[in-house]
């Protein structure tokens, strides 16, 4: 029961604080679109709707990924690995895996009231290092599977060059051309 009002309480404090990040609408009539956290983040194509409402809510990015795997102890050593070969720095966002949750998380404790305890993905471009799910960058990605993220980018030729270096380090290393939800999620 507890964990039901929490959920509830979480869902419409999210519902408030998503309709204060509105923005400017046009004169042409247009469909409301009401965005959920999981919608927000994980669901990286625009319906038509979103489209008209929230051009500025979506980028096209270009993620260079390294490996994938469901299990985060192999990629995170891989991270450290291709940290020492290029000194890309590693940026965990304060993040971690809770074993309990089979979750990439923030602390439950983060200061962050939203999203403590729960994943909070990269989205905007960078040239860290990081352990992220798939299924933001890539729709039809099984669920729960770990990308490790070398670097999101605003240019397409700008992942290829990193690309071409990674893969010299790790032959897996591959590039996904993701539209991304960059609106606000608070």
């Amino acid at each position: 029961m507890l964990q039901l009002l929490k959920k509830q309480s979480f869902y419409l404090a999210l519902i408030i604080l998503l309709s204060a990040c509105e923005t400017a609408l046009s004169d042409k009539k247009t469909t409301p679109v009401q965005i959920t956290k999981e919608d927000s983040i994980i669901n990286h194509t625009q319906n038509n709707n979103a489209k008209d409402t929230a051009d500025n809510d979506y980028a096209t990015y270009f993620v260079v990924v390294a490996d994938t795997s469901s299990d985060y102890f192999l990629l995170r050593k891989k991270m450290f690995y291709i940290n020492k070969q290029t000194g890309i720095p590693i940026d965990t966002a304060g993040r971690f895996y809770n074993k309990v949750k089979n979750l990439i998380a923030l602390p439950d404790n983060d200061a962050d009231e939203i999203y403590a305890g729960d994943y909070l993905p990269r989205r905007f471009p960078s040239n860290n290092l990081s352990l992220e799910y798939l299924g933001l960058y890539q729709k039809q990605a099984k669920e729960k599977t770990i990308a490790l993220v070398t670097g999101i980018y605003e240019t397409e030729k700008r992942a290829d060059s990193v690309l071409v270096i990674l893969q010299k380090i790790e032959k897996k290393t591959f590039k996904i051309k993701s539209n991304m939800y960059i609106g606000c999620i608070h």
